[in-house]
């Protein structure tokens, strides 16, 4: 007997419960994942839903009012991260039960399918709302749109504070995902 025979026929339970115990712990670092997923983008939907600021004027009767809800592109977002944020406190349940079943197999492919299409979804809005963030702080010349966070400091703040968490989320999903799949390309 070679010794590479002798490794596999000595491996026997041992190794398998080795693997059950590499997959349990990636099942638990998925929960945090989660976790940290649900902190960024509810946080980033209320940050965004909460903003707006009132410049004082001259007179009391015209004040410039800036609101998340003025360009249609915040709205989206904070409908994305309370979506996106919704899904992972329901995907926890699923979540728990690959910390408990490593070996389910069906609810990480399922899983994985939908953890894709909100890495998209939050993806989606967290970009299109850095665009406008980004032409709230420089503003373009060429179409003659003026930089808004010289007047609305805190107006800015806050929603360039709120896109952090949802590029947190982003990261969050991008690392659930690969560690999904490399559950699934593990042996059971």
């Amino acid at each position: 007997m070679s010794k590479e025979s002798v490794v596999e026929l000595g491996e026997g339970k041992s190794g398998s419960s080795s693997r059950r115990g590499v997959n349990r712990g990636l099942s638990m670092l998925d929960f945090v994942l989660r976790l940290i997923g649900i902190v960024g983008t509810m946080a980033s939907a209320i940050a965004m839903g909460t903003t707006n600021e009132t410049l004082p004027f001259s007179t009391r009767f015209i004040r410039f009012r800036a609101e998340y809800d003025d360009l249609p592109t915040f709205t989206l977002f904070v409908v994305v991260n309370a979506v996106v944020s919704g899904y992972l406190v329901l995907s926890l349940a699923l979540s728990i039960l690959h910390i408990v079943r490593s070996s389910a197999q069906k609810s990480r492919i399922l899983l994985i399918i939908f953890d894709t299409a909100m890495l998209g979804l939050l993806t989606a809005g967290a970009s299109a709302s850095a665009a406008i963030v980004y032409l709230a702080h420089q503003g373009n010349t060429t179409a003659n749109w003026f930089a808004i966070c010289q007047q609305f400091n805190s107006f800015c703040e806050r929603i360039s504070g709120s896109l952090i968490g949802s590029f947190v989320g982003v990261a969050a999903f991008i690392l659930i995902i690969l560690l999904s799949a490399v559950a699934l390309a593990r042996p059971t």
